[in-house]
């Protein structure tokens, strides 16, 4: 499995549809959630009457022009920033996913990732459906239209929910009628805002930003949020005592100046550097971050331990996120494309290395010796997150076990083979007082290989929630 994707809806509720500043507005809300999602985007706008839309392979400011963005018009629409999720990257998976049927027209777009995608994929098939794609989130729209020729919007999406298991932040255009759906225990972020004329959801707050909103509140974990003349209406459909949104949000994924489920992501890192000091100290001559997650945790380590702050590694910002490029061969090039060293800042010291994570290792190995060749005497690395030891099934690509370093290799064994002279993961324990939500609300599967929701062969920590406790 791969992703990481954004998403988008907004609805202008004092507008004329031929001023056309819905479709805009999403074009800068995803231009800021670009980090989410680099494969492919997709905007789609209902004007009243029909559905006008716009896909494209690459970047957002790539794909869409000027000339198409001010011929959407409409007051209402989804946009979409997309990396694989169960399905291939290709144009035919880009979203949001739209559907014409007999009660009126669909489109969906999809933040996370089902556990029981394949089941309910034949079971639909078994019944006559046909999938264009391979993507879970088709799987989602199929159950919806088939809710939606015999029930209220409301109730078709709650009982699509009772359906499906795994992470999902949606956003839905039913005709003109704007949908937020999040999945009952708040694995992906998402997020309500109010603009000048009108409102916004969005997977983070920077997109609101962006827009010069205001951030209202966070989508709740199992609410379903509709937008509707002018109001907000929400439907709590699980009220589930303890969520598990994702931790790595914090540790990597968003963005710092992002407000997830109530906690700065800044502050969070900045927090997490200075636990590393803690629960790490050595005597060194400079704090220096792998950029660009591992900076706000690089300041947090320099201002509790002391030593000075100094960048040795600068970075190319016209290069995505290996993290998310797929493919291991082009994650080994873009390393080599997006850092290079200041050699002035590195000769002669002993440097602290701060990142965000290791995952497979290769990546922490190159920078380490890419710092050695500048001249450092010493490398220590400081990692952000504790030793990821289980994959993500739940909506990020962290590899297979087998490719999980921290899987099969005590700390001096990773330590070894990224050939760094010290090595220090922060505790769970560090991590869980870092983010500042309580150990029981937070998913740490990829830390502890137990999780959240029911996954065939894996430890999981909870009841698993009963169709009918919905």
């Amino acid at each position: 499995m791969r992703e990481e994707c954004g998403v988008v809806g907004v609805v202008m509720h004092n507008a004329e549809p031929q001023s056309n500043p819905t479709a805009l507005q999403i074009y800068y809300a995803l231009y800021a959630l670009q980090h989410r999602g680099q494969e492919s985007t997709g905007i789609t706008v209902h004007d009243g009457s029909m559905v006008h839309s716009l896909k494209g392979m690459g970047l957002v400011p790539e794909v869409y022009s000027k000339e198409e963005i001010d011929n959407i018009s409409g007051n209402v629409g989804i946009g979409h920033v997309r990396y694989s999720t169960t399905g291939a990257s290709g144009i035919e998976n880009c979203q949001p996913f739209i559907v014409n049927f007999k009660g009126g027209t669909v489109a969906l777009a999809h933040n996370g990732n089902l556990v029981n995608s394949k089941e309910l994929r034949d079971e639909l098939e078994s019944k006559g459906s046909i999938f264009i794609t391979d993507s879970d989130s088709e799987v989602i729209l199929h159950l919806l239209i088939k809710e939606l020729l015999r029930s209220d919007p409301v109730d078709s999406i709650h009982a699509v929910m009772r359906r499906l298991v795994g992470s999902y932040s949606l956003t839905i255009l039913i005709d003109d009628l704007l949908i937020a759906v999040r999945d009952p225990l708040g694995l992906k972020p998402l997020c309500i805002g109010e603009v000048e004329g009108g409102h916004v959801v969005a997977s983070e707050s920077v997109a609101i930003d962006t827009l010069n909103g205001k951030l209202i509140r966070d989508v709740n974990p199992g609410e379903i949020v509709v937008f509707k003349d002018g109001e907000i209406k929400s439907h709590r459909i699980y009220n589930e005592k303890h969520p598990a949104h994702c931790v790595f949000e914090y540790i990597y994924f968003a963005r710092p100046d992002s407000i997830i489920d109530g906690q700065l992501v800044y502050r969070v890192r900045e927090r997490i550097g200075e636990q590393l000091a803690v629960e790490y100290p050595v005597d060194a001559d400079i704090v220096s971050p792998v950029p660009d997650s591992g900076i706000t945790s690089a300041i947090g380590y320099s201002d509790k331990s002391g030593i000075k702050y100094h960048e040795g590694l600068m970075k190319n910002r016209y290069i995505g996120r290996t993290f998310i490029i797929p493919g291991q061969a082009m994650r080994e090039t873009a390393v080599r494309l997006k850092m290079n060293t200041i050699s002035q800042n590195i000769e002669g010291r002993r440097v602290i290395l701060i990142d965000d994570s290791i995952v497979r290792g290769t990546t922490s190995r190159r920078i380490i010796d890419m710092v050695r060749s500048a001249g450092a005497v010493e490398v220590h690395a400081r990692i952000g997150s504790p030793a990821i030891i289980a994959p993500c099934y739940l909506g990020i690509d962290m590899a297979t076990r087998d490719e999980l370093i921290a899987a099969h290799k005590t700390v001096p064994g990773v330590e070894a083979v990224i050939n760094a002279d010290s090595l220090g993961y922060l505790s769970i324990e560090g991590l869980v007082k870092a983010v500042g939500i309580d150990k029981e609300n937070l998913c740490l599967g990829c830390l502890t290989g137990s999780y959240p929701v029911e996954i065939p062969g894996e430890e999981c920590h909870r009841r698993q929630l009963k169709l009918n406790e919905f």
